[in-house]
């Protein structure tokens, strides 16, 4: 089984596995909720059986309350998942809290780049506050032809709409969240449906089709004379391309944009202990996760690698509470 495979091979993610089920036996954080709950067919000890108990508790209405005013879909369903080493839920947990606290959204972003004198209300949301989940453009601008927020497009896990110091320019800031994950050496490029000639008019030759044009009018990305097997169909670069194309070609359209800007910055939220998505030398590059997706940026800049904890040394002080919470069961 590849899964189990994966699995045996991922020492940050059967540590994390352990700490959740320690937490399901022995803490109140669940609301006693045992686990066991089913996925993948079969009950697992680090799922609960109620996905809202997966949310930090003072969250769990206003989460389900956005998700229905904004047409969120949830990863795997149509309710939080009870996986507790969901990455979207984590995201939540850490930053739902704080989405209506201009001045801690504000305090929390200076702390990873110190350039931005003001936050603007995520005008995209119903009730905007100034961090969006699961955004979107409102327009296709990456020939995916749905803008769903959260799923069969290119969404971004958290968004904050940003005003830069210097020049007073509105800034998009994407932020994509990483927990557990870590990955093989599939290659994106060369999926195909069931019966049709490798490369031809398979899921990878569609793949091809939306984003390298796009790529090779990219100032950021750098332009491949092939892209068949490039780093920007492995995964997580194919994430990271796409969230890149996301953010330039809001900024080029930006007069039909909602979230109308002149720059961005590309945020990436990895625990600094998870190895495996980190360090791992990639076949495609012979380099580990950082030193491959810089070596495809053109402006280093705008892209930046956060531990979940740093990002949330500013905010300690403000929500002792919720980092005590995030303490326990994240750091």
């Amino acid at each position: 089984n590849v899964d189990d495979l994966i699995l045996k091979m991922s020492r940050y993610k059967n540590s994390q596995y352990k700490r959740q089920e320690e937490l399901i036996r022995t803490s109140e954080i669940f609301d006693a909720d045992d686990g066991n709950g089913y996925f993948k067919g079969r009950p697992r000890a680090f799922v609960l059986k109620d996905g809202m108990n997966n949310l930090y508790g003072p969250i769990r209405d206003g989460v389900l309350m956005y998700f229905k005013e904004n047409g969120v879909s949830w990863w795997g369903g149509f309710k939080p998942s009870g996986h507790t080493l969901s990455s979207q839920i984590a995201c939540l947990n850490h930053l739902f809290l704080i989405k209506n606290d201009k001045e801690t959204v504000l305090a929390m972003l200076n702390g990873v780049r110190d350039e931005f004198e003001d936050v603007l209300p995520v005008s995209c949301d119903v009730m905007p506050g100034y961090i969006g989940f699961e955004v979107v453009s409102d327009k296709d601008h990456l020939n995916e032809k749905t803008c769903t927020r959260g799923s069969n497009c290119t969404s971004v896990d958290a968004f904050i709409y940003a005003v830069h110091r210097g020049d007073r320019k509105k800034w998009l800031i994407p932020i994509e969240w990483k927990y557990t994950e870590h990955y093989g050496n599939e290659d994106k490029s060369n999926e195909d449906r069931d019966g049709e000639e490798k490369g031809t008019n398979g899921k990878g030759h569609e793949r091809i089709r939306r984003y390298s044009t796009l790529t090779d009018a990219s100032s950021q990305l750098r332009s491949l004379e092939s892209y068949y097997g490039s780093v920007y169909y492995q995964e997580p670069f194919y994430q990271l391309m796409r969230q890149t194309l996301w953010a330039e070609n809001v900024v080029r359209h930006s007069v039909n944009e909602t979230l109308q800007a002149e720059d961005y910055l590309h945020i990436h939220v990895i625990p600094a202990e998870n190895k495996d998505l980190l360090d791992k030398k990639y076949k495609v590059s012979g380099m580990g996760m950082e030193a491959t997706w810089r070596s495809m940026l053109n402006d280093q800049s705008k892209y930046v690698i956060i531990d979940p904890r740093v990002l949330f040394e500013p905010l300690v002080g403000r929500y002792p509470d919720l980092a005590s919470y995030l303490e326990m069961r994240y750091w």
